[in-house]
């Protein structure tokens, strides 16, 4: 097995935050990482030392076979990057933002010119390639700024939380892009707080929190690690929650989860799931919804961490409103 991507040990100081604490990771060549957490664990940090935008303060990464320290110009020349946010211009066109790149690679006028038709056709961008960036929706930005990257056709590309602020179908859009890329053999790291995101993308995932690794494994081995399984009872009548949660809780041995009215715990066994059902019978509980399914990313992030992700993501946003705000 050959990796594009090894990390090992990984530490970065910013004044008194430790942003990266000790961070070990590796990427399959031509697969998705996905390296999932909230905002502020460290995820950034990570794709710029792997992108030698930074230095580490210890450790060591190789990508594609070279240091990202010694060996930072080899490195850059195998990489692809995009950030959180459209980096465009957005007084140029289309065509003349990756014109513009492919000059910089040291394209001649011609290449760059076809290179930067064949990105803008398979953008799906050709309508609007005479037209100014700033005239662009957010997920044609997007999908400019992930053009840009791939014109110097990378080896390896690093996607810091491409579909922040998408709508649902500029964000699948994005998806399929993806899986075009490991289709030809680009290895992707991919950042992001989107649970679906890493389970519908990457091959491998790393959950990191506060600048530690604290989960790796593929999607299912993580869904295994927080149980495996998941029950979910919805009571007809929301009072009727406190029983549901008290009687799953007997039965599962699980300490139960209830939120906007249902009812969810880890289950080992799916033989005691007929058990539920006859003593909600026996309480006269009246059951709107009964199932069970495979735990979902965001059960392995509570399991891991005892807090859900988007959870995570209100407190931060809450904090960041009340600090504008003067509270």
């Amino acid at each position: 097995m050959t990796f594009a991507i090894e990390a090992e040990g990984l530490v970065k100081h910013f004044g008194e935050t430790r942003a990266l604490n000790g961070v070990d990771l590796t990427a399959r060549t031509g697969s998705v990482l996905g390296v999932l957490g909230p905002n502020g664990a460290g995820k950034t940090t990570s794709v710029r030392v792997l992108a030698t935008l930074i230095q580490p303060d210890e450790g060591q990464a190789r990508v594609g076979g070279y240091d990202v320290v010694k060996d930072a110009h080899r490195v850059r020349q195998l990489i692809g990057l995009t950030g959180q946010y459209a980096g465009v211009d957005e007084m140029l066109t289309g065509t003349e933002n990756l014109v513009l790149i492919g000059r910089l690679l040291g394209l001649r006028r011609a290449q760059a010119r076809s290179r930067a038709a064949e990105l803008l056709e398979r953008f799906e961008l050709t309508d609007a390639r005479d037209r100014a960036a700033k005239t662009y929706s957010g997920g044609m930005r997007r999908r400019l700024d992930l053009a840009a990257s791939l014109v110097g056709r990378p080896q390896i590309l690093f996607l810091d939380e491409p579909t922040t602020g998408l709508d649902p179908r500029s964000r699948g859009g994005l998806w399929d892009i993806v899986r075009g890329l490991t289709d030809d053999g680009v290895t992707v790291l991919l950042t992001t707080q989107y649970l679906e995101e890493a389970d519908q993308l990457a091959d491998d995932i790393v959950v990191i929190d506060h600048g530690r690794v604290i989960a790796r494994g593929t999607p299912d081995q993580l869904k295994t690690q927080a149980g495996g399984q998941m029950l979910e009872v919805r009571p007809v009548t929301a009072a009727d929650h406190v029983t549901v949660a008290r009687i799953v809780g007997e039965l599962t041995g699980a300490q139960p989860e209830v939120r906007d009215g249902l009812v969810s715990a880890p289950l080992s066994d799916p033989a005691v799931m007929p058990a539920v059902v006859r003593r909600l019978d026996e309480a006269g509980v009246t059951v709107g919804e009964l199932s069970l399914r495979k735990s979902s990313l965001d059960e392995v992030f509570f399991a891991l961490t005892g807090h859900h992700a988007e959870e995570q993501q209100e407190a931060e946003d809450a904090q960041a409103e009340s600090v504008k705000a003067g509270v």
